[in-house]
């Protein structure tokens, strides 16, 4: 339906109340600093009373909420969390486990594929390599953004305030500011297309991630392989990523997204 045919048909079945909650909901989304009641009568044309139990009804239903002050509201993780139950991310795990397998079976190392969630990345998908020792990260584990390449490749490849917004809940979180080359190494990443550096936790393993982009190019997910050298086995980094950027651009393939080629 074109945006005039949607008009057309609001004008013909109005729903002023709906209509007002979407207007307010897609406001906030483009606000990742939160809105003060006046702020969004102000930018809806709206008085503060028309917009007061609209407010009211969002935040009781858990889709905003207010700050520490009570001076300003935030879109909360709950859209978001309603679009993780969509039928379209177990879609996304299924056509990624047997591109992941083949993946492990080729160089031999553990791959997991990971979401982000708020200020953390959640991993929803991982499978073993067929090698008796390895690393690897368990499924459902919940990661610190700040401390995983898959949750750096994400927010590379969003926009400014999805990325924005992310960074924002991690600070709130953990009562902390972000490193202060974050921006820089963001843009390092989303310029290579892809992230490969030492794990922030485990010593001797080096993470490479590669993101899973959507139609518009922006990132859904990452795959990240945590390589670990073993020796006498000849699978490098380099092999690692060449396995690893074929596979996520199959997996975006599948989800109807773009393809981007890896910086050398």
């Amino acid at each position: 339906m074109t945006k005039k045919s949607r008009k057309q048909a609001s004008r013909q079945y109005p729903t002023p109340a709906l209509e007002k909650g979407l207007d307010i909901l897609e406001l906030f989304a483009s606000e990742p600093a939160g809105l003060s009641k006046s702020d969004v009568a102000r930018r809806l044309d709206r008085t503060v009373s028309e917009i007061f139990r609209m407010l009211l009804c969002l935040e009781e239903r858990g889709y905003i909420s207010q700050s520490r002050d009570g001076e300003r509201y935030r879109l909360t993780l709950r859209l978001f969390k309603l679009v993780q139950e969509h039928p379209p991310t177990k879609r996304m795990i299924a056509e990624a486990l047997p591109i992941m397998q083949q993946v492990a079976h080729e160089i031999g190392q553990s791959c997991h594929l990971g979401v982000l969630e708020g200020g953390h990345v959640v991993i929803v998908a991982q499978v073993d390599s067929h090698a008796s020792s390895g690393f690897y990260v368990r499924t459902g584990a919940v990661i610190d953004l700040m401390h995983a390449a898959t949750g750096h490749v994400i927010l590379a490849h969003q926009t400014p305030g999805v990325c924005s917004r992310a960074i924002e809940i991690w600070c709130e979180q953990n009562r902390e500011r972000p490193p202060r080359d974050l921006a820089a190494h963001l843009a390092r990443i989303r310029s290579r297309g892809y992230e490969e550096r030492a794990s922030y936790e485990v010593d001797g393993v080096i993470n490479i991630s590669f993101p899973v982009l959507d139609d518009r190019g922006r990132a859904i997910a990452a795959l990240t392989v945590p390589f670990l050298q073993r020796i006498g086995d000849h699978t490098t980094p380099a092999t690692v990523r060449e396995a690893l950027q074929k596979a996520s651009m199959l997996l975006s393939e599948a989800m109807g997204g773009v393809t981007a080629e890896a910086a050398p």
